[in-house]
């Protein structure tokens, strides 16, 4: 049977994001990371967001809330939840989507164990989170599963991740993704994109993946649910 404890190795993973480091995620991890570390632009998350999000929303790891906040919903008022171990991040993403006038429900889990959520969703996102998720690609499968889970029958899973093999790295990006893992901030050493490609497959019957410099995009359809 499936703990419900939460590791010691995901709260450490959680806990950085104090309201100091929220209030630069924008400009550090979104800006500079992502475009000058990582070569993926963070226009490609949104895009991603934009092309994808339902009006019924489910989103594990919000970050700082910017991709949220600067997301095309399909309604004026969409119902927005969202998953995250660290309160700071929760209250942040809130408070940017209320300047929407959008109300989320908030919810303390992990994506490890059974999400925290009583329904289904038309989309889920889970992005820049798994390469801060302890284990390998059977452990974080297991997110996958518990994603599929939340997932309604014609909804979308998509998110984005940094890896570490299958993907090109440059001599910054290999320096800050092993002292990210060295600090415990990422655990994502073994990270690939076969790996990852077949974790997703094992959850959803329709996956697409692409690579933009070391980061990998997806979609995942038709949820394979353990009913």
């Amino acid at each position: 049977m499936e703990s419900n404890e939460i590791s010691q190795a995901e709260l450490d993973g959680a806990e950085p994001y104090s309201p100091t480091l929220l209030r630069l995620y924008d400009l550090w991890v979104l800006g500079f990371n992502n475009s000058v570390v990582w070569r993926c632009p963070t226009t490609h998350l949104r895009k991603l967001y934009d092309g994808n999000v339902a009006a019924d929303h489910l989103d594990i790891g919000p970050g700082s809330g910017w991709l949220l906040a600067h997301a095309t919903y399909p309604a004026r008022r969409p119902q927005v939840t969202l998953v995250d171990l660290n309160p700071h991040s929760l209250g942040m993403a809130a408070r940017r989507l209320r300047r929407r006038d959008i109300e989320p429900v908030l919810r303390t889990g992990s994506v490890l164990r059974p999400l925290p959520v009583d329904r289904r969703y038309g989309s889920v996102a889970a992005s820049l989170l798994l390469h801060c998720v302890p284990g390998t690609w059977a452990d974080k499968g297991i997110a996958f599963r518990h994603i599929a889970n939340a997932t309604t029958d014609d909804g979308v899973f998509f998110g984005a991740t940094v890896l570490s093999h299958g993907v090109p790295h440059t001599r910054l990006s290999r320096a800050v993704s092993d002292a990210f893992n060295k600090r415990g901030a990422f655990h994502n050493r073994d990270d690939d994109r076969d790996g990852l490609v077949a974790a997703l497959e094992r959850a959803f019957g329709a996956v697409h993946v692409d690579t933009i410099g070391a980061m990998a995009l997806w979609t995942a359809r038709e949820p394979r649910r353990a009913e």
